[in-house]
């Protein structure tokens, strides 16, 4: 014995876990991040309301571009002239 042991492979050979849903070919995102919260709960109406006075920290906010800062519309007599 040359007194050098090998190093353990963890009993399953050094094969990576697999998940049913990998499997199944199902791809989730890695972690909910505190802006998909702030999205889901503002784009809902009864959680919005019932956590309306509620902050969540780094939710940032909903996207929101007031309708006059918005280009006019032409409309079809306005592009033939």
């Amino acid at each position: 014995m040359s007194g050098k042991t090998q190093p353990k492979t963890g009993g399953r050979g050094g094969k990576k876990a697999v998940s049913s849903s990998s499997k199944a070919g199902l791809q989730f995102p890695d972690r909910i991040v505190p802006r998909h919260v702030q999205l889901a709960i503002r784009n809902d109406e009864e959680l919005s309301k019932l956590l309306g006075s509620v902050t969540i920290a780094n939710g940032g906010v909903l996207p929101n571009i007031h309708s006059v800062l918005l280009p006019k519309k032409s409309t079809k007599k306005e592009a033939e002239a």
